[in-house]
């Protein structure tokens, strides 16, 4: 029998060499039997077979193995696609040697073919990348399991016009860390740093850095916030701002909350006004039409207050029922709640909806520019004013309607504002209205004011005011490879190091972006493998060993992402808005309880030396990005230890992290477990989070609305600062791609 090899030559069928990689492939695995993959594949030669259909045939027979009982076969299948990768690759690059080539002519050539930034070559000698390219560990290639390496070759590794395997998975982490490193003093060795994180898969960075970092267009960051004002320009350019984030491959989260409402007055015409959800349908028809490269659409999340006006007809914006003129359906809303609302829901009193505009126009002052005592004291003005129109329901009739439209959307996202603010560090330079596709992140916004338009000889120059345009610039830390105290402080500080450095080598989008991520320096430290963690650790999900656990390992991580940022503050200079913030004050310390010894001498240093983020820690949802990593995503309990995933109209079989005898009881499955215990442990998470966490709730139909509203109130008196996601066993929701940090 002929087979016919990748390079277009045909030759005799010699099975020894077949058996030989097969015999890789299962080395290292002994439940897994060579001889079944070879029986596998007998009935599926025929003459002038080719080689790379032989192959492929191999990597989908092991991979459709895998099961609970045998949960390796998807190690065998990565190999097997790893010796496929490498074999392209050799072919394509043309180069005769078995798995990797020559590292600095893969860059030299894919800085020539405009994939790679010219910038990688201006900041490297030619002796630097080759000394790089001889650090590359690609033994590290056996971490991957099947579906991790096969998301990375379809969604991350660079190819040639034709699809063709030009980079290989570990220099795609050189290039990666080659990048974030590029401004360094010793900028070798922070390459080399930053790639033993990375390819050990002890941290993950969020999918545009993996994507875009060492590219020409780099923007590296998931998430952007932007305010909407109240004025037609304003809506615009924020539409404008999500277009170009959104064609960069960022998601957004966008405040709706200053938006007058229907039937308000506009210039003094009353009911001319048609509200808020004219606008939504904007940022929908925006987040369809400019569809990041034809990946995958632009994703939206929009705001609104509960005591708005529209915030009835918001709150079914996305539902199956009702005027289809008023819903949309692409965008994932989110609710801002002050606990004077949570109060009124517990006591069932009374709650009253106003128009932001005829508040700014009879009480001089902006309903939502204020938070905590100083909003319910402007509350309850606004309720007593017989000038201002109100309207007035009971508070347990709106969080009806939030509970309806989660249990049949999954949203709307709640975003608990007063907890919010009272946590913020810098309070001192302004708020937090609302946060961002995912619900992670939390920082100052302002919106974006235009001062003038002016034209001379046919060029138009507009001037603007930039507002806090919030940046998410996300990585996570893996607590299935890394949970040690001496580990974390290993990995944490060279996490703390590489988000930083994005910072100064981001892409922006639009302007006010770059001003504001430079003026806070805002970074977003995550986990990933929180369950794994717990069940390789005999950690039950619901026991007080558990919320133990989770209250000292997140202080832990706090803590050294705390110092970490103080030694850059104190190599490089801290966030330029350090002064008069509770970072210096010790404000920050002192609130979270942090009365240890080592935190006081951390204090005192941070007192001295300021630290280089305003923000830091943000637990982002990771579901890309954990499978990249083989671990379980973000703080979620994990939906299932067998699942399937749908890849290129085949099902791929998958189990949860080292699913073993040991750990099988312990991967308690998410709607199976009491979701009380998993709100008591963000709450003693949430105190070490100064932004906010990725946190879902996993329901069955069969709960109560009593049961259901109860823990919406427990993750508010608990103090979580946002829920995201309401997963309803009966009901598919749609992940965050640009967030899966």
């Amino acid at each position: 029998m002929l087979v016919t090899k990748r390079n277009g030559k045909t030759e005799e069928l010699v099975f020894a060499k077949l058996k030989k990689v097969i015999d890789y492939a299962c080395a290292d695995y002994p439940a897994c039997k060579p001889l079944e993959l070879e029986t596998a594949l007998l009935p599926l030669f025929r003459d002038g077979i080719e080689t790379k259909e032989v192959q492929r045939a191999l990597i989908r027979v092991a991979a459709e193995k895998t099961t609970a009982e045998e949960p390796d076969w998807q190690y065998v299948a990565a190999r097997l696609l790893a010796y496929d990768l490498y074999k392209e690759a050799g072919l394509h690059r043309q180069y005769e040697s078995f798995g990797y080539g020559d590292f600095y002519g893969l860059v030299v050539r894919l800085t020539g073919q405009g994939q790679y930034g010219r910038y990688i070559l201006e900041h490297y000698t030619e002796q630097e990348v080759r000394e790089l390219g001889a650090y590359l560990k690609t033994e590290r290639d056996k971490l991957f399991h099947y579906l991790g390496l096969q998301t990375l070759v379809d969604r991350y590794l660079i190819k040639g016009p034709s699809h063709e395997v030009l980079e290989l998975p570990q220099e795609m982490f050189m290039g990666v860390a080659m990048h974030l490193a590029m401004k360094e003093q010793d900028r070798v060795h922070w390459a080399k740093q930053f790639y033993d994180v990375l390819s050990r898969l002890e941290m993950t960075v969020a999918t545009p850095t993996l994507s875009n970092a060492r590219k020409p267009f780099h923007q590296l960051s998931s998430c952007f916030i932007d305010t909407v004002p109240d004025t037609l320009w304003g809506i615009y350019n924020s539409d404008q701002s999500f277009a170009q984030v959104s064609k960069f491959g960022g998601g957004m989260g966008i405040y709706l909350g200053k938006v007058r409402s229907r039937g308000s007055s506009i210039r003094g015409y009353k009911g001319a006004a048609g509200g808020v959800i004219p606008w939504i349908k904007q940022f929908n028809n925006t987040a369809v039409a400019v569809d990041q490269l034809g990946v995958r659409s632009g994703a939206v999340a929009v705001y609104l207050d509960v005591w708005h006006r529209d915030i009835l007809d918001f709150l079914n914006v996305k539902t199956n029922n009702g005027d289809d003129r008023m819903k949309a359906h692409d965008i994932f809303p989110g609710v801002c709640v002050p606990d004077l609302f949570m109060r009124r829901v517990e006591e069932r009193g009374v709650w009253y909806l106003f128009d932001p505009h005829e508040v700014r126009q009879v009480k001089g002052y902006s309903l939502e520019d204020s938070w905590g005592e100083e909003w319910e004291r402007r509350y309850e003005e606004c309720v007593a004013d017989p000038a201002l129109t109100k309207q007035e329901l009971p508070a347990i009739d709106i969080m009806k309607r939030i509970l309806a439209s989660s249990f049949e959307t999954g949203t709307p996202f709640l975003f608990f504002r007063d907890t919010v603010n009272r946590a913020n560090p810098n309070k001192h330079e302004g708020m937090i209205y609302c946060s961002n596709l995912c619900t992670e992140i939390c920082q100052n916004m302002s919106p974006t004011e235009l001062i003038t338009t002016e034209h001379e000889d046919g060029v138009i120059t507009t001037r603007q005011r930039s507002g806090d345009f919030v940046v998410c610039n996300l990585s996570s830390l893996n607590l299935g490879r890394v949970s040690t105290k001496e580990d974390i402080a290993r990995v944490v500080p060279i996490q703390m190091r590489m988000m930083d450095n994005v910072i100064d080598l981001n892409y922006y989008p639009v302007p006010q972006a770059a001003i504001t991520n430079r003026k806070y320096r805002a970074v977003g430290l995550g986990t990933s493998g929180y369950h794994q963690m717990l069940a390789q650790e005999g950690v039950a999900w619901e026991s007080e060993e558990h919320l133990k656990r989770a209250d000292e390992l997140y202080e832990w991580i706090n803590y050294c992402a705390v110092k970490a940022s103080m030694e850059l503050a104190r190599e490089k200079g801290a966030y330029s808005r350090f002064a008069g913030s509770e970072w210096e004050s010790g404000a920050y310390f002192d609130k979270r309880g942090y009365t240890g010894e080592d935190w006081q001498a951390l204090k005192a240093d941070v007192a001295q030396h300021g630290v280089r983020n305003g923000w830091m820690f943000a637990v982002a949802p990771t579901a890309t990005t954990s499978l990249i990593s083989g671990s379980t995503a973000g703080i979620d309990p994990v939906f299932s230890r067998m699942y399937v995933e749908e890849k290129k109209n085949r099902i791929i079989p998958q189990t949860v992290p080292n699913l073993n005898e040991r750990t099988y009881w312990y991967y308690k499955e998410a709607h199976q477990i009491d979701q009380a215990w998993s709100i008591r442990a963000a709450g003693l998470r949430q105190r070490h989070v100064d932004q906010g966490q990725s946190f879902n709730l996993y329901i069955t139909p069969q709960i109560s609305a009593k049961e259901f509203m109860e823990l919406y109130l427990q993750a508010w008196r608990e103090g979580l600062k946002t829920i995201y996601y309401c997963r309803n066993r009966s009901l598919d929701v749609e992940e965050c791609a640009a967030c899966s940090a």
